[in-house]
């Protein structure tokens, strides 16, 4: 992996407790998330890797529910969530993880919607009316501040979109890979072994809790801000813009990946937090799209470049040139907008 996109994954976790990998199948976004929380565990119990079932229509693969037979008894859920989540209550201390695979092979807001719920308040989730624990269990729980919850996407005739609900509650990071890197694969191949980095970074894991509950002062400077207003009315014109939540968790993603990794520029943040938090809600149709990725385009430059003639109509175009202010998001908008023109259809989301 390089360097930068590990940076990604750790400053987003810091700045939000529910993080989505998204993009090509097989690109290693699940061993990317297994290999973080392994490294930085002490054991085996502070995580779970889960696999969605197409068949969840409930919490009860998450939450498990009350013995309908037993007043006395909870029936827990074989996925371990249940537990994994009451053990990081208990433990304050360290950090716990949750990996959902393939998270939208059924549909998130079913299974998930309690947690999306309770994410954004103090309150907590009912779980049964008894008054006591049963089995264990509480009447109630919360999602505590070290839980961490990362979930991986794939895009296929099998699995569903996210709604904005969804996406406006977490940070996306797509995967995609390139010919070099391809290459690089093929001319270093061996087997991964996760084994090797088993609690090599147990250490830190003080320190990335602190950073992930005590978040850092926000500095707002005039040139994000336009940017980002910029931005805003943009998308209003198809329903998409961004509400109080999101620009603050803009401004605390680019303070987090500026304390994570000193050396980024100012307009890389600025593009991270653009492609994780404003374009993953952008999906329509020809109509509805192309004047708008159009627009946001032209954003993304610098000088006064009609971006349709000079960058979207070039097959292999060089979004490393200078003249591009943030190359990840363009290169994005670029791809929705052949999308558009070939298929007249566009979504974030890609196969």
């Amino acid at each position: 992996y390089n360097k930068k996109i590990i940076s990604q994954l750790v400053a987003s976790l810091l700045s939000k407790p529910f993080l989505i990998l998204t993009g090509l199948s097989g690109s290693g976004k699940t061993k990317l998330a297994q290999a973080f929380v392994e490294w930085i565990s002490q054991s085996a119990k502070q995580y779970k890797l889960v696999a969605v079932g197409a068949d969840w229509t409930n919490r009860e693969p998450l939450l498990g529910y009350p013995n309908a037979l037993n007043e006395e008894d909870y029936v827990h859920p074989d996925s371990g969530v249940l537990q994994l989540i009451i053990k990081a209550n208990k433990n304050p201390q360290l950090p716990y993880f949750l990996i959902l695979d393939e998270m939208n092979l059924s549909h998130v807001e079913r299974y998930f919607a309690d947690f999306l719920s309770v994410m954004e308040s103090d309150k907590e989730i009912l779980l049964h009316d008894k008054g006591k624990e049963l089995n264990g269990v509480p009447p109630k729980l919360g999602l505590p501040k070290n839980l961490f919850i990362i979930g991986t996407v794939n895009i296929d005739e099998t699995t569903h979109m996210f709604s904005p609900k969804v996406l406006d509650r977490a940070n996306t990071i797509e995967f995609r890979i390139t010919k070099d890197e391809m290459q690089q694969y093929f001319d270093n191949f061996k087997n991964v072994d996760l084994s090797t980095l088993q609690s090599r970074g147990a250490n830190m894991a003080g320190d990335f809790l602190s950073k992930a509950v005590n978040k850092p002062e926000v500095k707002i400077q005039n040139e994000i801000q336009k940017t980002l207003l910029n931005f805003f009315s943009q998308l209003k014109t198809v329903g998409a813009e961004f509400g109080y939540r999101s620009a603050s968790e803009m401004l605390l993603l680019m303070e987090n990946l500026g304390i994570i990794d000193d050396e980024l520029e100012k307009n890389h943040k600025v593009d991270i937090a653009i492609m994780q938090k404003l374009l993953p809600k952008l999906h329509g149709s020809r109509r509805k799209l192309i004047s708008t990725l159009e627009q946001l385009g032209s954003l993304c430059v610098k000088d006064d470049i009609d971006v349709t003639k000079v960058i979207f109509s070039v097959e292999d175009y060089n979004f490393s040139d200078k003249n591009v202010l943030y190359p990840k998001s363009l290169e994005k908008i670029s791809r929705m907008h052949k999308s558009l023109l070939q298929n007249g259809y566009a979504s974030f989301a890609e196969a």
